[in-house]
């Protein structure tokens, strides 16, 4: 567990939606703490310029699956992650308040690693059996709950081979 502070309290405990996303700091580049610095709010401005625009916003996701399937929780499942934004799903806005959010390291256009699918897939099972409103129907990219702003997890993310693993 690595406390993340960019959370709130959930207004209702109905958890019915999963939401994949990815993420690199800087974008491409993957085994560094960065991703850490920035779900705490530590990371520092000076050591790469991307990180200029970005340092002050406060973000987080309840899990973070790097490229060798290590899984890091930031945030509590019972608390909302600030990992959707601006969202939608089947007409309920603010889908932090009823999701569960899953980082990927990685890019929109790299492939996955075979290690961060077991991890996802195992989590995936656990998270359902404990949530049983999070059906493969509610299992979403965040391009799909934002698709004005974003486009992760991208095409390089395999669906078939995820949910087909799911039964």
């Amino acid at each position: 567990m690595c406390d993340s502070p960019n959370f709130s309290e959930r207004l209702k405990k109905d958890i019915s939606l999963l939401v994949i996303h990815n993420i690199s700091l800087p974008p491409g580049e993957f085994g560094n703490d960065f991703i850490d610095h920035f779900f705490t709010n530590k990371l520092d401005p000076s050591k790469d310029p991307y990180f200029e625009d970005i340092h002050e916003m406060k973000v987080s996701s309840h899990l973070f699956i790097d490229r060798e399937g290590q899984i890091t929780q930031f945030v509590p499942f019972d608390k909302a992650a600030w990992h959707a934004g601006i969202s939608e799903f089947n007409g309920k806005e603010n889908c932090n308040e009823f999701s569960i959010g899953i980082e990927l390291e990685g890019t929109d256009d790299l492939e996955y690693t075979s290690n961060q699918y077991e991890t996802l897939i195992e989590a995936t099972k656990t998270l359902m059996k404990a949530y049983p409103d999070i059906s493969a129907d509610n299992i979403v990219g965040h391009s799909d709950i934002a698709p004005t702003r974003k486009t992760d997890p991208g095409d390089s993310f395999d669906w078939d081979l995820y949910k087909s693993s799911l039964s």
